[in-house]
Formats: C-alpha cells, sequence, structure tokens
C-alpha cells in the first residue's frame, strides 16, 4: 500500500534488513519500513480490525470454512493474526516472520497477543512451508513483502505446490499479489491443476488477492445468514467484500 506518509513518529529501530518505524496519525497506527509504504495498518483503538482493504479481503476464506488451524506468512504488525484470533479464538495460529524485530514490534506497539493458541516462527517462510506435514493446516494466508516490492517467492510455483501439499482436503489458501497473474498464464494454469476453485479480488488500490480451494465449491457462496453472523463477530463488510469476488 503506497501513500505518502504523514503523523508523528511513534516508534523507529533497525536491523540487518533495514529501518522499522512505527507512524501515529489521528486513530490509525502504522508500521512502515521506508515511510513511503504502509506495511501494516490498525485502528489504535481495535487493534483486531483490519483497516486495509486487502487485509480484510483475505479473510474471506472463513466464510466458506473456518479453520481450526491457520497459517499466516508474512507477519508484519500482526494485522492478520489479530483478526483472525478475535474471529475464531480457538484456532491455532501460526505465523512466520522474517524479522524478530518486526515481531518485537508487533507485539509491543501493535497489539499481537501472546497467547497459546499463537505460535510465532522468526524464519525465511519458504524453508518453514517446506518442511510442514502434508495437510497439517485449514487456511494458508500469504503476504510476503519487502519495503516495496512482493517477494519472488510468493510468486514461484514451487510456493504454490508447498501451499497445496500443506494445505487439508478443505483448506484455503489467499495470496496478496500486486498483479494478478495472467489468467492464460503458466502460474494459474498451475494453480488451477492444484485446486478445485480458484478466484479473485480487486482492490481499490489495484491489489489482488487470490483464492484457491482444494474443495469445489459447485457455485454456491456463503449466504446472507453466515455473512450476518460474521459480520457481528468482526466487523469488515462481508457482504460487500464477497460481492467483490469472480471465479478466475
Amino acid at each position: 500500500m503506497k501513500f505518502q506518509l504523514g503523523g508523528s513518529v511513534t516508534h523507529r529501530t533497525s536491523d540487518t534488513l533495514g529501518d522499522i518505524v512505527v507512524m501515529d496519525y489521528r486513530k490509525h497506527r502504522v508500521l512502515t519500513f521506508d515511510t513511503i509504504f504502509e506495511q501494516s495498518k490498525i485502528d489504535r483503538n481495535k487493534p483486531y480490525l483490519p483497516v486495509h482493504e486487502y487485509n480484510r479481503a483475505m479473510l474471506l476464506p472463513i466464510a466458506f470454512a473456518e479453520p481450526c488451524h491457520a497459517t499466516v506468512l508474512g507477519l508484519g504488525g500482526g494485522t492478520m493474526v489479530n483478526a483472525l484470533h478475535h474471529l475464531l479464538p480457538a484456532c491455532e495460529i501460526h505465523a512466520v516472520e522474517l524479522r524478530q524485530a518486526v515481531v518485537d514490534v508487533a507485539h509491543a506497539y501493535f497489539g499481537l497477543p501472546h497467547h497459546p493458541n499463537i505460535a510465532v516462527t522468526v524464519a525465511d517462510a519458504r524453508p518453514v512451508l517446506h518442511d510442514m506435514p502434508e495437510a497439517s493446516t485449514d487456511l494458508i494466508m500469504a503476504d510476503l513483502y519487502s519495503a516495496d516490492r512482493m517477494s519472488p517467492a510468493q510468486g514461484h510455483r514451487r510456493f504454490i505446490d508447498l501451499c497445496a501439499l500443506a494445505l487439508s482436503d478443505h483448506g484455503w489458501l489467499a495470496l496478496n499479489f500486486h498483479l494478478a497473474p495472467s489468467r492464460e498464464g503458466t502460474m494459474m494454469q498451475h494453480i488451477h491443476r492444484l485446486f478445485a476453485d480458484v478466484m479473485l479480488y480487486r482492490t481499490k488500490t489495484n491489489n489482488y488477492v487470490l483464492y484457491a480451494s482444494k474443495r469445489a465449491l459447485h457455485g454456491d457462496m456463503p449466504g446472507a445468514t453466515r455473512l450476518a453472523t460474521l459480520e457481528q463477530r468482526l466487523p469488515i463488510g462481508w457482504p460487500q467484500l464477497i460481492g467483490k469476488v469472480w471465479a478466475a
């Protein structure tokens, strides 16, 4: 998410990969690595409530099937972990983050809870994904970004292979892409070979969230009652979000 950030610097630190900056403006708090791109954004009074549209959109697989175990690749400020834990407190969540300093900032400034159901591994996501047992997770949410671009690993077919192996037979993959894979391209064709259903969501800032389900949906979309229940538990506009999804 690219912006020229304003507000005041609340915290600044660095590691071998660069700066990590926490900025506050109005009611929001932002994690940024370069003061231009927002890596994470929260409402300081409700840190469990995602602000960015793409974060909200990445939660949509839960409208189809509630996971018992979820894997978050790329912690950032902990936005997705916070939202998942608030929505599904019994769900076991495993987050993977490359930088220990980012984990520390997420706990100290973004309300990432210390909880028995939340485990955080500090490591490159690729070997962690490689070592995951087959069918060991029900949801993978991948949001691997550096200061200004998506990690190349997230766009490789091998990465998709590993996700498919780690997912249960009713599992879902949600990927945040800066550009959607071409419908006729080798990546999209590969995803279709591994998953029963594939869908896309385009945000107002032109990010794309790609969804891939191991189980065929047969055209069924979540009903109004289901979406209303989710909205009560986490008010992010579930009916409006699901209305912007289309088959890929």
